[in-house]
Formats: structure tokens, C-alpha cells, sequence
């Protein structure tokens, strides 16, 4: 019994790092996350202004983009023969994702880097409810960050809710940040 409690005094002595996982989209309700993450939980400033890698825990910032699923069209008489789009368009719809993708991570390191917090990015391609909640997983994530888009009853039935379904599916603990009181009103 004696080793117990001296184990739980150590534990509580040390502070432990902590691996953050913020999930991203383009939306502004993201990067609210995102800043409120940075400015309540993650303190990675040391007194030298250096970046303090030792004491932080690491922010993975993690976007998930829609596979590319090319459409076909039925055309002639009854629609016998099928269209498929050219190989140039798909490359150029798979370059806009990757840059998008890029786009919204390069925003959310430099959020990170003002604030010298350490972070890494992560792109993943699927269903952003089962790709996040994988991930969490798979990384054994401490804390899952989403941002919450306020999506009433009957858009969340239709839609579904990335923070909804990671607060039932995520192996780990979950924050959901909703915006400020004006920003939602303005949605």
C-alpha cells in the first residue's frame, strides 16, 4: 500500500506531456478551437522565449478531405454509353484538395508557431468522423480539440455531426469548443 502512494506523489510532482489532437476544416469555427486550444491548454512558452519542447506536450493539427469520387454521366440513346471525366480534370480537382489541405494547415502551424507551441500536421482522406476517431486511436491522443459549427437538430440529422460522432466513437477524451456567442449568431 506504502508503494502506491508514493507512486501517485511522483505522478503528481511531474508535469506530464500531453499529445493534443485539433481537428481542422476550413471553417471559422475550426480555428476558433484551434485559438481557444492554444490560449487555455497547451503552454509551451518559456521564460527565455524559446519554444519549451521539453515541458509541452505535441498539437497534432489534423484536416480530413472527401475522397475523389469521379461521376459519371449516362449519354446517347437511353443511356447506353457512360462519360467519364478526363484524367486532367481529376488531377486538377485532386491538386485543389492538396492545396486546400496545405492551406488550412500552413494557417493553423503559423496560429501554433506564434504561440511557440510544437506541432505537427496530419492529412487524412476518408469520412471525417471515422478518420478522426481512427486517429485519435491509432496515435493514442490524450485530448481530441473540435470546433463546433452549431448546426441546429434538423441539419445535424441530415449532416451529421463530426463533434457529435467523435464524442460517442473517440478513445479518448474530447473537447468540443463552440464559438463565441456573436459568431454563431452570424452563421
Amino acid at each position: 500500500m506504502e508503494s502506491g502512494a508514493t507512486s501517485a506523489r511522483v505522478v503528481v510532482g511531474q508535469r506530464q506531456k500531453m499529445k493534443v489532437m485539433v481537428a481542422l476544416d476550413e471553417s471559422d469555427g475550426s480555428f476558433y478551437a484551434l485559438q481557444w486550444s492554444l490560449d487555455n491548454l497547451i503552454d509551451g512558452v518559456s521564460a527565455t522565449n524559446e519554444p519549451s519542447l521539453q515541458e509541452s506536450g505535441l498539437v497534432t493539427l489534423v484536416h480530413v478531405q472527401q475522397p475523389f469520387q469521379p461521376s459519371f454521366y449516362p449519354v446517347g440513346p437511353g443511356g447506353a454509353a457512360a462519360f467519364y471525366p478526363p484524367t486532367t480534370l481529376m488531377e486538377s480537382v485532386r491538386k485543389a484538395q492538396a492545396e486546400n489541405s496545405a492551406a488550412i494547415l500552413s494557417r493553423a502551424l503559423k496560429m501554433c508557431n506564434e504561440k511557440m507551441i510544437k506541432a505537427e500536421t496530419l492529412i487524412l482522406e476518408g469520412d471525417a468522423k471515422d478518420k478522426i476517431s481512427q486517429a485519435t486511436e491509432q496515435m493514442d491522443v490524450d485530448l481530441l480539440v473540435v470546433g463546433s459549427r452549431g448546426l441546429g437538430k434538423i441539419k445535424r440529422a441530415f449532416l451529421g455531426s463530426v463533434s457529435d460522432y467523435c464524442a460517442h466513437h473517440a478513445k479518448c477524451p474530447i473537447l468540443i469548443v463552440k464559438p463565441p456567442k456573436e459568431t454563431a449568431s452570424n452563421q
